[in-house]
């Protein structure tokens, strides 16, 4: 039976569901003609425990983010140091296709350092609630106010696009809020504000509320999602405030970021295309490559069944899946997975032998092997297989699969007994 193409089932490429598709599901989403990404890796995604990259690093980051197709990426903040200095000047010197951006405090200071990497756009960073302000700047309120105006307009002056980055917008109190990004629109300077849950704490159904609110204020201003993981919710806030008129996402690859991380590029891109239906310009068959060379040189680790990246994402251990996969593999088969491997430049799906292994495990063994076996045999050999697999708790290569098999079958059968 051969698949039409449909938005949630494109064969050879990916299979979803269409209840996503139906008229009563897709009510009220408004998402942009195509979403733009802007990658924060390089700064929000360095700001995790332990993560240290070098100048060279972050070039070389780049030039991936790049040729992945990625919109934007904040090369870092220049005034920290001079390495992060360096970091930037060497990422607009590579003249790249994306846009270059640098982050910065509301000091007219760090929008002058960002100004001489030659950067396209800068973020702009201020407190946005008052119990923050108050409490770990101990600053005045209206010092956030006035620091704002200031960066913002020496942001205009340079010629830099500029985003207002508004940190814990998601807990401020809602009139002081709305008022410091009034204000700042109004006396101050913004291209685009960038709504931040600093803390990952607002839930998807909140976020067209926001979005609603800040447009009385803000009607023609464009918007940008910020979000980060801490109750694993950075993608479905970014889905929804995409779908509530946002058109730019602020991502890092694999979610690296400080705490639980910011909201992962490759999810959230899988998902615009394969669930929604979603236009964005990123190669999605860059994915693995990148994410393997951002986790080399941050030292940072994964679970090995991360969705897009896991290294055993595509691997089968359980009897009844590895029974599919030889009926499936070469002619369907993303009726085993959500999308193929090659949607994110994975290796191969491949059955592995464990304790979940059974029969259809073995029969894919020995098709590899070259060897031929009857049922009691490969009764015997799953049994071998399991139990090994349980005095080491690990898999089993298939040298060692081939290994049981020769044993088991250069064995003499086990006479029955007389009934």
């Amino acid at each position: 039976m051969s698949a039409a193409r449909t938005p949630w089932e494109q064969p050879g490429r990916f299979f979803t569901s269409p209840w996503n598709h139906l008229e009563a599901a897709r009510a009220g989403l408004s998402f942009p003609p195509n979403v733009r990404f802007h990658d924060v890796t390089l700064r929000d995604g360095e700001q995790q425990a332990g993560v240290a990259l070098t100048p060279a690093d972050k070039l070389e980051i780049a030039r991936r983010l790049d040729g992945a197709g990625v919109d934007r990426i904040e090369a870092g903040m220049p005034i920290v140091s001079q390495q992060d200095e360096a970091a930037v000047k060497a990422i607009v010197e590579a003249d790249l296709d994306a846009e270059i951006f640098a982050f910065a405090r509301c000091m007219v200071a760090d929008v002058e350092k960002a100004r001489e990497c030659g950067v396209d756009g800068i973020v702009i960073e201020i407190p946005s609630s008052a119990h923050i302000i108050e409490r770990a700047y101990r600053w005045p309120l209206e010092r956030a106010i006035e620091l704002s105006i200031e960066a913002t307009l020496a942001a205009r002056e340079a010629g830099l696009y500029t985003v207002f980055f508004t940190i814990d917008s998601s807990r401020a109190e809602f009139d002081w809020y709305l008022d410091l990004v009034a204000r700042v629109a109004t006396e101050g300077h913004m291209d685009a504000l960038a709504l931040v849950d600093t803390f990952g704490g607002v839930t998807p159904q909140a976020i067209p509320v926001w979005i609603d609110k800040v447009r009385e204020r803000l009607p023609d201003t464009p918007l940008e999602a910020h979000f980060h993981d801490d109750f694993g919710l950075a993608v479905a806030n970014s889905i929804a405030a995409l779908a509530a008129g946002a058109d730019v996402v602020h991502t890092t690859v694999t979610g690296v970021g400080e705490r639980a991380g910011n909201t992962p590029m490759e999810d959230l891109a899988l998902a615009l295309t394969m669930l929604y239906d979603v236009e964005h310009g990123l190669d999605t068959t860059a994915f693995y490559a990148l994410s393997r060379l951002v986790r080399e040189r941050a030292g940072h680790t994964i679970a090995s069944n991360r969705a897009a990246v896991g290294e055993r994402l595509f691997e089968v251990e359980s009897g009844i899946i590895a029974g599919w996969y030889e009926q499936c593999v070469d002619s369907y088969p993303v009726e085993l997975f959500p999308y193929h491997w090659d949607e994110v430049g994975q290796p191969p799906a491949r059955v592995v032998f464990g304790k979940g292994s059974g029969l259809p495990s073995v029969s894919v063994a020995l098709k590899a092997l070259g060897i031929d076996a009857g049922d009691d045999d490969m009764r015997a050999l799953v049994g071998q297989i399991k139990q090994r697999a349980l005095d080491t708790k690990a898999l089993l290569p298939l040298e060692e699969v081939a290994r049981l098999a020769a044993d088991q079958l250069a064995s003499p059968p086990v006479a029955s007994a007389a009934g």
